[in-house]
């Protein structure tokens, strides 16, 4: 299964990790931009809000609605949030999961 997300360097897939999954279409190099997390503005927790912390310590909460809703946690992530930018933190290969550390440890 492999959905189309309108980012010609990824695409949604199943997962071995938990359900679906965002993996990279083309080799992408470490600093890269992945994508930007689409989203709308959110007050409560859910599946796919990302949390982002404001330089003046608040957090805002964004529900995604785009592919980069199915990145899945790893302790030793391939790409990292910087707001709601996704950059890969080292190479990725062609069809690798894309995962993030959601910070939970």
């Amino acid at each position: 299964m492999s959905i189309e997300t309108g980012n010609d360097l990824v695409h949604v897939g199943l997962s071995v990790i938990h359900g679906k999954g965002l993996f990279a279409s083309r080799q992408l190099s470490a600093g890269h931009l992945i994508g930007i997390y689409a989203s709308d503005l959110v007050t409560e927790d859910g599946m796919h809000v990302l949390w982002v912390e404001e330089g003046d310590g608040q957090w805002t909460g964004y529900d995604g609605n785009g592919p980069l809703r199915y990145m899945n946690h790893s302790k030793e992530p391939n790409a990292e949030m910087d707001g709601l930018e996704c950059y890969a933190l080292r190479p990725v290969a062609v069809g690798e999961e894309i995962t993030i550390d959601y910070g939970w440890d």
